[in-house]
């Protein structure tokens, strides 16, 4: 059980990490069927996932360098799981010091179209999350269009516990 707001976008994250590992499995497995247009939308749109998350953490202040580009073309899959990794690990070590101060911290940065905004950081996480969800949903319909099977990433699949048939 989560006991804190804080504790909640570190489990999010668990489940976030679980669905990226299945994602990059799905899209292995439809890459060994051969590639399509939709297959490199679909790797592009996971390789926007990262930098997303890579840009959060630059705005955030717990990353020196922002990512180049926020929606690459082109990306190569053999490239996917070592940016994701690393992406991964970065964001770990942020949440790690996560608490309720840094939660309601708020910042000033600027959007790519150098706009400048004001956000707390719980704002950010929560957009974040809602980000890969969404992402992850189109990639989902890129591979099935394209002929692959897409993995199951609801939260509900990740978190659910089974039970016994006959004690409902």
């Amino acid at each position: 059980m989560v006991t804190n707001i804080a504790d909640r976008y570190r489990r999010w994250f668990e489940y976030e990490m679980d669905a990226h590992r299945k994602a990059l499995d799905a899209l292995e497995a439809a890459d060994a069927q051969g590639a399509s247009l939709s297959f490199q939308k679909a790797n592009d749109l996971f390789a926007h996932i990262i930098a997303a998350r890579l840009l959060w953490l630059f705005r955030l202040g717990a990353l020196d360098e922002s990512p180049r580009d926020m929606f690459p073309q082109g990306a190569l899959l053999e490239t996917l799981r070592p940016l994701a990794n690393r992406m991964h690990e970065l964001w770990l070590a942020y949440l790690n010091g996560l608490d309720d101060a840094e939660l309601a911290r708020v910042f000033d940065y600027r959007a790519l179209d150098g706009e400048p905004f004001r956000n707390s950081v719980e704002d950010i996480l929560t957009q974040l999350f809602g980000h890969s969800w969404y992402h992850r949903g189109q990639i989902a319909l890129l591979l099935r269009s394209g002929g692959g099977e897409p993995a199951a990433t609801d939260f509900v699949f990740w978190c659910r516990e089974p039970i016994q048939s006959d004690s409902l």
